[in-house]
């Protein structure tokens, strides 16, 4: 298919991952770089209609490999702590990071190498939801020990990594 076709072919899966042609790359780049910027705009600097970027954006969302959210800082919401809770278990990686992860304050969860099991960003407002969200966690069979990092501040947090 040529460049600046306005044909909209949907993500293909090769294995384990996404396979992109250069215009869906291109047109993620886009959105990392303000994901606010209008079609036309993608359009213009991808080499596609307004029409077809926007079935383009609508195959990445609904397959997953795109998300457009407002990214904000909790502190700056009033949340007083945000903290990453390293986890160390001896049972299914998996069911503990899908029993942490349907926790309340849990924002984020991975399946970590190392010498912890997972990684848990979690938000709070206060000390007290804090210690209530460490204690569900702690509570998760299987969980042996945590130990948290409380963030103090927020001083780079982007999303640009690109594509390959």
């Amino acid at each position: 298919m040529a460049e600046g076709s306005e044909s909209t072919p949907g993500p293909r899966r090769n294995g384990g991952g996404v396979v992109l042609d250069d215009t869906a790359k291109r047109i993620i780049e886009q959105l990392q770089q303000d994901g606010r910027r209008s079609y036309a705009a993608i359009g213009k600097a991808v080499g596609l209609s307004e029409a077809a970027v926007r079935q383009r954006v609508q195959r990445l969302l609904e397959s997953g490999v795109v998300q457009v959210v407002g990214v904000t800082d909790p502190m700056m919401l009033g949340f007083k702590r945000q903290a990453m809770i390293g986890v160390r278990c001896n049972g299914d990686l998996n069911a503990v990071a899908d029993a942490i992860a349907d926790l309340d304050g849990v924002e984020y969860v991975v399946i970590t190498a190392g010498s912890l099991d997972l990684l848990v960003e979690v938000v709070a407002e206060d000390d007290d939801q804090l210690l209530k969200i460490l204690s569900h966690i702690r509570a998760v069979p299987t969980v042996t020990s945590t130990e948290t990092f409380l963030y103090l501040k927020l001083r780079k947090q982007t999303y640009a990594w690109g594509t390959r």
